[in-house]
């Protein structure tokens, strides 16, 4: 067997994929030959005719978008929160910027809220507060189905919090409550 040296296309695309005898290489030239190689093969992983997307490592984070994963197991999540704010008396919920919404009442009004487009699988929890010096705002929701025994009467004392969830099967938005808790 003879000993090769650095051949300037070592590493590229079209060697990786002609069936072309790997090289051996020797001394220093180890560290640029691995670097070309990493290269070449996230080259071919993005290429036209090899699945698309990134290698990703365990410390790097990537933004899946319109991704369908199946069966994952997912370990140690966050949801995103969004603080809405104090609301006056009507707001439209968003699920663009997250999962987790917090609200607080505006003191002796009533709020009607806005449910997104219902779409299956869809799902949120909203912590709606009372003011912390003042009480009594109360909530309404539009288009959301209760359990039997209707919707929520809103814990009006003040400070108060009560946590409403909602899940969509496409068609309808559902929700669900637990009430006077103490942030």
């Amino acid at each position: 067997m003879s000993d090769y040296t650095k051949s300037t296309d070592f590493a590229s695309k079209d060697n990786l994929t002609s069936g072309n005898p790997l090289k051996i290489i020797k001394g220093t030239e180890i560290d640029t030959e691995f670097n070309n190689i990493q290269t070449a093969i996230a080259t071919k992983l993005d290429s036209s005719n090899a699945p698309s997307g990134t290698i990703v490592g365990t410390t790097d984070t990537q933004t899946l978008t319109n991704k369908t994963l199946t069966n994952p197991t997912v370990n140690n999540y966050t949801e995103g929160v969004v603080s809405i704010g104090t609301v006056t008396s009507s707001n439209t919920l968003s699920l663009t910027n997250g999962t987790v919404q917090t609200a607080t009442l505006t003191a002796s009004t009533a709020c009607t809220f806005t449910m997104p487009t219902a779409t299956a699988g869809k799902s949120f929890i909203l912590l709606l507060k009372q003011a912390a010096s003042t009480g009594g705002g109360s909530a309404t929701f539009t288009s959301v189905k209760w359990n039997s025994l209707g919707a929520p009467i809103i814990t009006t004392t003040v400070g108060k919090m009560d946590i409403l969830t909602f899940v969509s099967d496409g068609t309808n938005w559902y929700g669900s409550y637990n009430q006077g808790y103490t942030p």
